[in-house]
């Protein structure tokens, strides 16, 4: 798959981080995930920022620009991929990166919490703990941080409160199009033909995020030499329009940093607003850019601003 790529410049020197590949157990579970621990050079006990990827997307998706600029501050960061995507797959190759799991956001957050149980106890980070996640796994650092007391500080960066906005939203033709095509996947599945659905697309076509300018800022996410297919199973749709993390943010204990992209056009300002309502201790970065443009044009500020605020915090 050849795409067009993230720009890396004021990338910090590897002098000042080193990188361990290691692999976090999921609790009742046989499958664990695959993971990137990022150690700053000259930090002792560093906190630990624990790092989930957008909706679908490898750890390798945009994630390593930040992990490495928080590891160059003295930070410690863990790139996580959920159980069955990415490097969390065994024995990955081009068929298993056709076979990636539904996105199942209950199972996903539990992910995201074996990350923070394991970053929690590891002997080379301090005792804070930070969740950061981006589009999708905004949500997620705000519900599993709802569900915990240990977590210092949340960084939710562009964050879907609420999967009915994704699809085309909660019109009824979109309803019944992930009813149609979910209910095709399951019984599909049953004789070894499962239907997906794509992940980005155009406005004018059926996928997860297809509101106005994802797919291109999806498709820069992609590392030049993934296998990734833009494809999820359709039988994750109504599990996905049935997650709102918005219902969880009203019992997060700890500073929440939001950044908003004030030209989204994936979440509607009004719920990106009652988001942030929600929150009893928000910091909020307005932004003129769309949704996933923190990874790129604006990265430099976005990231300038989220150190800030874990300096200030912490």
């Amino acid at each position: 798959m050849t795409v067009s790529r993230s720009r890396g410049e004021n990338r910090p020197s590897r002098e000042a981080f080193a990188t361990r590949r290691v692999t976090v157990p999921v609790d009742g579970s046989d499958a664990e995930c695959a993971a990137t621990l990022y150690l700053p050079a000259d930090a002792d006990d560093p906190p630990a920022v624990v790092m989930a990827p957008p909706f679908a997307a490898e750890a390798s998706f945009g994630l390593p620009r930040f992990a490495e600029r928080f590891a160059a501050a003295g930070y410690a960061a863990l790139t996580v991929d959920y159980r069955g995507i990415g490097r969390s797959v065994s024995g990955r190759d081009a068929a298993s990166a056709r076979d990636a799991p539904a996105v199942i956001p209950d199972r996903q957050c539990d992910d995201v919490a074996a990350a923070a149980d394991f970053a929690a106890g590891h002997d080379d980070v301090g005792d804070d703990l930070v969740l950061w996640g981006a589009s999708l796994a905004g949500g997620y650092a705000v519900s599993v941080a709802a569900d915990r007391y240990d977590v210092d500080a949340v960084v939710a960066q562009t964050p879907i409160p609420d999967g009915g906005l994704l699809g085309g939203g909660d019109s009824l033709r979109s309803r019944l199009r992930a009813a149609a095509a979910g209910l095709r996947d399951r019984i599909g599945g049953l004789v070894g033909r499962p239907h997906h659905v794509k992940v980005y697309g155009d406005p004018d076509e059926f996928a997860v995020l297809n509101a106005p300018g994802a797919k291109d800022g999806y498709v820069q996410l992609i590392p030049r030499e993934s296998t990734w297919q833009n494809r999820t199973p359709a039988r994750g749709l109504s599990a996905l329009r049935g997650y709102r993390a918005v219902a969880d943010a009203d019992a997060v204990r700890c500073p929440a940093f939001v950044v908003v992209a004030a030209d989204d056009a994936v979440v509607p300002a009004g719920a990106t607003e009652a988001f942030v309502d929600a929150l009893a201790d928000p910091t909020v970065l307005r932004r003129p850019m769309n949704h996933f443009d923190a990874f790129h044009d604006d990265f430099e500020a976005v990231v300038r601003h989220q150190l800030a605020f874990l300096d200030a915090t912490l």
